[in-house]
């Protein structure tokens, strides 16, 4: 997998946002806002190829949770940036 051309982390009034960059990324139907955790895991893969093991990795790497927790956790992530069309 691999984060989408045209997408970059913000951070706006505290908050963490993905916002498009360039003309054909033109659509404000929807604002993706990212907690603390997943902001951390894109700024590490943002413009990289990765995978869910990857992803894992990070997760317990950084923060206090266990390998199966962070696998659950990954999966529903990139569910949703599929779902968000932020990674192809």
């Amino acid at each position: 997998m691999r984060t989408k051309k045209g997408f970059k982390l913000r951070t706006i009034c505290g908050e963490n946002i993905i916002v498009t960059e360039g003309i054909e990324n033109i659509d404000f139907s929807h604002i993706i806002s990212m907690n603390e955790s997943s902001a951390f895991l894109w700024k590490n893969i943002e413009g990289k190829d990765f995978d869910e093991a990857m992803l894992t990795d990070l997760l317990t790497n950084e923060y206090e949770v266990d390998k199966a927790t962070a696998e659950e956790d990954v999966k529903l992530l990139v569910e949703k940036w599929l779902e968000a069309g932020i990674i192809v």
